[in-house]
């Protein structure tokens, strides 16, 4: 059976201020161990002191088992494999960098580790081979990934290391010979090919819509068909509630500029709709790309807030909504799709 654990880049250890990206692994009495997903999951450890700035009132709502983000190394100890990290201490422009690195990255691995599964060799020779000539190259492997799909020869055929041998005389000698043989070149062209397709962007904008008229509840669906009516088969557009009055508006498109593009013909539409029967809506958040970390912490805010209502009685007849115009909207029976 082939070896298929290895790191992603060269160095063993991370550098002293860096952003990696970590999973929680379980949580102790002083901290939480985690995992370095791009070190092959050595670990390391968030001190409590190190989760957030403010005043630490639940440790749980901080730090969950099972959740990956970016932590910046505070220490590391390269004999004992310690490693000391801080969650509090990344900034947000860290932590996109670090989401977008560990993205690429992520990918770089998993096509490596299937070619060298599909030919039963070992993960860590291809990578120093391959991978990681190509990470000193062109600062990412992801990007020579990219180049390799239009012409892999240009890339690969460059790449040579050096093997050692022992000659006729019994001295070692020093070949230099080509890094990429091609039953690994076809396999690897292959799968890069194969997934290295592009990724549809996510856009999403947020707004408040609220209407005071006798049929409000009606008023708000109609408007929300029209945002979604707005939408197209490149571009198909998804509204859904969070909780009264605000919703947002999402789609997903290989064209950032298009997606932004059609969810503000789908705010015009909307808005447009819903000043007919003398509501309003209110631009909170104007179209943009959103990353795949503020994508997951939106969700988990939706989760938070259906969890909170979950636990109220009697929402749906309560003061607050009748006040906000929004009633009880059933966006299952409406005909509004709410994913």
């Amino acid at each position: 059976m082939p070896n298929l654990e290895c790191r992603m880049y060269e160095p063993r250890f991370p550098e002293v201020d860096a952003a990696v990206m970590i999973q929680v692994k379980h949580i102790a009495d002083m901290g939480a161990y985690v995992s370095l997903l791009e070190y092959n999951n050595i670990e390391g450890m968030i001190l409590f002191s190190e989760l957030s700035r403010r005043r630490i009132r639940s440790i749980s709502s901080l730090i969950k088992v099972g959740r990956q983000e970016p932590a910046i190394v505070l220490r590391v100890d390269r004999d004992k494999g310690y490693i000391d990290l801080s969650k509090r201490r990344v900034s947000e422009e860290e932590a996109h960098a670090c989401e977008d690195r560990y993205n690429k990255s992520k990918l770089v691995h998993s096509i490596m580790r299937h070619v060298a599964e599909t030919l039963g060799i070992d993960l860590e020779p291809l990578y120093q081979r391959i991978g990681w000539p190509l990470y000193r190259k062109y600062g990412h492997a992801f990007e020579a990934f990219k180049l390799i799909v239009a012409d892999p020869d240009a890339i690969l055929d460059s790449l040579t290391y050096e093997e050692k041998e022992t000659g006729a005389d019994g001295q070692e000698v020093t070949k230099v010979v080509p890094a990429v043989t091609p039953e690994v070149k076809d396999a690897l062209v292959k799968n890069i090919r194969r997934r290295m397709t592009p990724q549809p962007l996510k856009i999403r904008a947020d707004v408040e819509m609220k209407c005071f008229q006798f049929d409000g509840v009606l008023h708000i669906k109609q408007a929300m068909r029209k945002a979604e009516a707005a939408g197209n088969d490149n571009c198909p557009v998804k509204i859904k509630l969070v909780a009264p009055p605000l919703y947002v508006l999402t789609t997903q498109t290989l064209d950032k500029d298009q997606g932004i593009s059609v969810l503000t013909d789908a705010i015009k539409a909307c808005t447009a709709e819903i000043e007919k029967h003398k509501g309003k809506l209110i631009v909170k958040e104007a179209p943009r790309a959103v990353s795949e970390r503020e994508d997951k912490l939106f969700n988990e805010h939706i989760e938070t807030l259906n969890e909170q209502n979950a636990e109220v009685d009697g929402d749906a007849d309560s003061e607050e909504e009748e006040d906000t115009g929004m009633g009880d909207i059933d966006l299952t029976n409406s005909g509004v799709n709410a994913d």
